[in-house]
């Protein structure tokens, strides 16, 4: 045996040298270890493996995280993952054959894949820590199991899409996949076993709970590859076989005494057997795994070490290896051919076979299993693994000789119980049945009966005698079908399934011992029966007749008396083998007494049940009353009809006593069934002929009828197609024609509905008219109102702005008045100061003016005369130019003066009133469009005062020109008459000339103040003393 410590290597060999297993070498392929000098450990242990769906390759992870591939077809192996923490399940066989799940102690899923060593996938949803994992067939779902909770996962989009949550007080086990199907098995810890559907989470069903006994408390499950068979184990030495098709405890097997808790149970994998697995391997606390057939319950072979215990084990999908893991945390690696080679060598004797509490009315068994069947190995050395194949016993063991039963002995004990109790334990009656009877168990002849399949005298079974339940009913076919080909007779007889019945509903799980009991019953307790055949066993009736003629004369007289004979009251109870009659516990004590006598009793107890209905069979007088008192139940104490049987049993002389004339017991003899011909053959032969030709002229008739009713469906058919085409085509008729009618009605409707549409149009637009007139009314309306509103508001704000300028307007009046007082007293000091100026300067001109005049005078004097002289008319011109000029220019200069002063004045008033425009402009101009009417009639009315003042200017100019001409006529007139007076006039100061002859101006320099007498108001003139208005005022300035 090698050993590989893989260390710290990440990929190598698993073994160096090509391994030979067998069983020399314990069927020991490998042993792999992983040391780690690094960790206080001596060795890193491993926790978990998983196969992958080839069987050729396996995961193993160890406590610190790593994750191992190894290859067993390759030789190679390689770490693919490092988690950082321990696994607590994996699965390998998902439907992306790279990808794999490990359950890790953080309570988390992850999903890697092997060859990329990329996270796939992580999930979470668990509370605590996950036991196992089930994947689906397909691979797509996935199912992980915690202490409180299920998860059944989608693998396609790593999505959880349902959750099982218990109660606290309940755990869950285990839930799993059922190979082959889409069906979910969930185990709790109180035993309860539920199915459900995968798709829906529908539950399907629930296996019952066993009642008596102690309570199993499973641990490990374990399903076959056809998903029939269901194994379960827990704190206790038994194994349950469930069989989920039926729903019921097959069998349960007991384990040898060292086995007192299973750990874990694996079946093991056969290319040749279909999917149902025989060979169950059992972990036990011992760390022994120990290999059992669930059919025989023989033990062959353990999987063992004294040294180092398994903790855990995978055996692959194809069987061909075993994988463990041992206490210390190494694998090993078993080749499972090495293993079984020695299985065909002659087998441990038959284990003792007992009904399970609870369990009677089916045939689920326990079986031990011998515990000292297989050679246990030596204590070696070292940490080697031993294992030994089963191997024959040298001598008898004490479970042998427990499964041994001799005759003379155990019937005489089991007659001297049944005596003491009436009828056999109910736990073990079927194991004392099968005992009483040693039954053969020919599985191959009783295959090769089935192979042949069903007769065909029973393939309308159900017709004849229906059954509520199918699967009963198809047992029954079975068996009886079996019976058929072992012998012609019983597919000719009509009561067979009568009396085969109530072992078919005893022994429906298994069909072999059910079969067998059946034809022990026909060999020994139906002998005779079919020497008259078909009809009833008249020697045997007769056989009972005599009985009763012997034991009650009275009662068979009134039977002969009313016309009843034996077939009418023993026939049916034989036929039915009291079934009818009796319920079933009766009939199960009945038979526990016709199993432990000689076939003879079972006729006495006929008689015995005849004379024990004595009293209301003499009340009878009906031949109907006797039939249906011998087809139904009656209230018969079952003991007391026993206790007869036996009476008549022992006091019926010998001469007709029934046991001189049957037969002692014969079983049924090992290997092959014997043959069965105590029947006229002849007239089997016949009905087999007749039969045969009555179903070959059924056959034939019914193939003429087939052939006629063909014919006929054809002729009907062609009929019915006539007149269906007929009748077609006047329906076509029909239907056109209405169509038609249709379509005008609809087309008059179309045009109804669009003239009713165009008048709604119409109205419709009118409507829209009106409402768009009204709109645009109520629109103008509106307009209006808010023209109207706004043209009062501007009335307001006209009216407002209008006081406000006419206050406005007034004060500056008022200014401007008060102003023009304060200029008339300072024109009036002005020229009183002027006046005094003028005074003092007229008096100094003066008499500049008389010197310089004399002296002019003189040099006019001289110069008039030399003008004169020169021309006489050119001396008035000079003069008369010289004295307009002079006139000017005085008046310029007392103008200029005096409009010096009044614009400095006007200037000083225009730089305070500055500020106030410009504020009454600002607050004008919001006006400014409302007054444009008014500033137009205010313009209009200022021109027609600019004509009515330049009209009345022309007209004093014209009157001042008249003055003026006149002045000059006067004045040329009074110069000639006075030349020296007239020019002093002329060149005077204070001449009003000068101002006479003072140029017309208009505007801001024509305007000077005046007083009225009149009134004695001061107010602003032009320069002909005409008032000036407001708008005047502000245009000049």
């Amino acid at each position: 045996m090698q050993t590989t410590d893989i260390g710290n290597k990440e990929d190598g060999k698993i073994w160096h040298r090509k391994p030979a297993p067998s069983p020399s070498n314990n069927g020991v392929m490998v042993t792999i270890i992983q040391s780690a000098t690094a960790y206080h450990s001596r060795t890193v242990r491993f926790l978990q493996v998983a196969f992958d769906a080839t069987g050729e390759a396996f995961l193993a992870g160890d406590h610190h995280g790593n994750i191992y591939v190894f290859d067993i077809g390759r030789n190679r192996f390689k770490l693919i993952q490092k988690t950082g923490q321990a696994c607590t399940a994996m699965a390998f066989n998902l439907r992306r054959t790279t990808e794999y799940l490990v359950a890790l102690a953080d309570y988390s899923i992850k999903c890697f894949d092997k060859d990329t060593r990329q996270l796939v996938s992580w999930m979470r949803g668990h509370d605590g820590a996950v036991s196992s994992m089930s994947v689906h067939g397909s691979g797509r779902y996935a199912v992980t199991t915690s202490a409180d909770a299920a998860q059944l996962w989608d693998l396609d989009t790593f999505q959880r899409k349902r959750k099982l949550n218990v109660r606290q007080a309940v755990g869950i086990r285990k839930v799993f996949f059922l190979p082959r199907s889409n069906t979910i098995l969930s185990c709790f810890s109180d035993d309860t076993i539920f199915a459900w559907e995968s798709d829906t989470l529908y539950c399907k069903y629930q296996l019952p709970t066993p009642g008596e006994g102690p309570k199993m408390g499973y641990r490990a499950f374990a399903v076959t590859r056809d998903g029939r068979i269901l194994a379960a184990g827990g704190r206790s030495s038994l194994l349950h076989l469930w069989c989920l098709d039926s729903q019921q405890l097959l069998r349960a097997v007991q384990m040898p005494s060292q086995v007192r808790t299973v750990r874990h149970l694996e079946f093991l994998p056969d290319s040749f057997d279909g999917g149902s697995s025989q060979v169950l391997g059992v972990l036990s606390q011992d760390g022994i795994m120990r290999f059992v057939n669930i059919h025989s319950c023989k033990l062959l072979f353990e999987v063992c070490s004294h040294d180092d215990g398994i903790a855990s084990a995978a055996i692959s999908p194809s069987g061909r290896h075993l994988v463990t893991i041992m206490a210390s945390g190494a694998l090993n690696i078993y080749s499972v051919q090495a293993l079984t080679r020695d299985i065909n060598r002659p087998p441990a004797p038959l284990v003792k076979v007992v009904t399970t509490p609870g369990q009677a009315d089916s045939s689920s068994m326990t079986a031990r299993v011998p515990s000292k069947s297989v050679w246990r190995p030596t204590r070696t050395s070292g940490r080697k693994v031993q294992t030994r194949a089963s191997k024959p016993p040298v001598t008898s063991l004490p479970e042998d000789k427990e499964n041994e039963m001799p005759d003379p002995l155990n019937k005489k004990r089991l007659r001297a119980l049944l005596k003491t109790f009436g009828e056999y334990p109910a736990r073990y009656r079927m194991f004392i049945w099968r005992s009483l009877l040693r039954l053969p168990e020919n599985c191959p002849s009783f295959s090769s009966l089935t192979d042949k399949g069903q007769h065909s005298a029973f393939v309308s079974l159900q017709e004849r005698y229906p059954v509520k339940s199918a699967r009963l009913q198809r047992g029954l076919q079975r068996v009886l079908s079996a019976l058929a080909h072992w012998s012609a007779i019983f597919g000719e007889t009509e009561y067979l399934p009568l009396l085969a019945f109530p072992f078919v509903k005893l022994f429906q799980n298994n069909p072999l011992v059910c079969f067998e009991v059946i034809a022990t019953v026909i060999v020994n307790w139906c002998q005779h029966w079919f020497e008259y055949f078909p009809n009833p066993p008249l020697n045997v009736l007769s056989m009972v007749e005599n009985v009763l003629a012997h034991h009650d004369k009275e009662l068979l007289q009134h039977l002969v008396h009313c016309g009843v004979t034996s077939q009418l009251y023993a026939w049916p109870l034989l036929e039915t083998l009291f079934s009818e009659v009796l319920t079933r516990d009766e009939w199960l004590k009945l038979f526990d007494n016709v199993f432990s006598n000689h076939p003879a009793f079972l006729l006495l107890v006929v008689a015995s049940y005849v004379t024990c209905s004595r009293v209301p069979l003499l009340l009878c007088t009906r031949r109907e009353d006797f039939q249906y008192f011998f087809h139904h139940r009656n209230n018969l104490d079952m003991g007391a009809v026993i206790r007869e049987a036996y009476q008549l049993m022992e006091s019926t002389p010998e001469e007709i006593h029934p046991q001189n004339l049957l037969a002692d017991f014969e079983p049924l003899t090992q290997g092959q069934y014997p043959i069965f011909n105590k029947y006229p053959t002849f007239v089997v032969e016949y009905r087999t002929q007749e039969r045969e030709r009555i179903r070959q002229q059924e056959l034939e008739y019914l193939r003429e009828r087939q052939a006629l009713q063909e014919l006929r469906a054809e002729a009907v058919r062609r009929r019915a197609e006539d007149e269906a085409w007929h009748a077609q085509q006047e329906l076509l008729r029909e239907e056109e024609e209405r169509r038609r009618r249709t379509l005008r009605g609809e087309e008059e409707r179309l045009a109804e509905q669009r003239r009713r549409l165009a008048a709604m149009k119409r109205e419709l637009k009118a409507k829209e008219l009106h409402l768009l007139d009204t709109a645009r009314r109520r629109f103008l309306h509106q307009q209006q109102e808010q023209k109207r509103a706004e043209l009062r508001r501007l009335d307001e704000e006209i009216g407002r702005k209008a006081s406000l300028r006419v206050q406005e307007t007034a004060a500056a009046v008022q200014d401007v008045e008060v102003r023009q007082m304060e200029l008339q007293a300072q024109r009036r000091l002005f020229e009183q100061q002027l006046a005094k100026e003028q005074e003092r300067v007229t008096q100094e001109v003066r008499a500049e003016a008389v010197a310089w005049q004399r002296h002019a005078e003189e040099e006019d004097e001289s110069a008039y005369r030399r003008l004169l002289e020169e021309d006489p008319n050119c001396g008035l011109g000079l003069r008369k130019a010289l004295e307009e000029s002079l006139a000017e220019a005085e008046q310029l200069q007392a103008g200029a003066e005096l409009r010096a002063e009044v614009l400095g004045r006007l200037e000083q008033v225009n730089g305070e009133r500055g500020r106030d425009r410009r504020w009454m402009a600002a607050r004008s101009g919001e006006a400014d469009a409302s007054e444009e009417q008014l500033i137009e009639a205010m313009k209009k009315m200022e021109s027609r005062k600019w004509e009515e003042v330049e009209r009345r200017i022309q007209q004093e100019d014209e009157a001042q020109a008249g003055r003026r001409t006149l002045a000059m006529r006067s004045q040329r007139e009074r110069r000639c008459g006075d030349e020296g007076q007239s020019l002093d006039v002329c060149w005077s100061p204070c001449s009003p000339r000068r101002h006479e002859a003072a140029p017309q101006h208009r505007g801001p320099d024509a305007i000077r103040l005046s007083d009225r007498s009149s009134t004695d108001e001061s107010v602003l003139t032009d320069s002909n003393n005409t008032p000036l208005s407001l708008a005047q005022i502000y245009s000049n300035i």
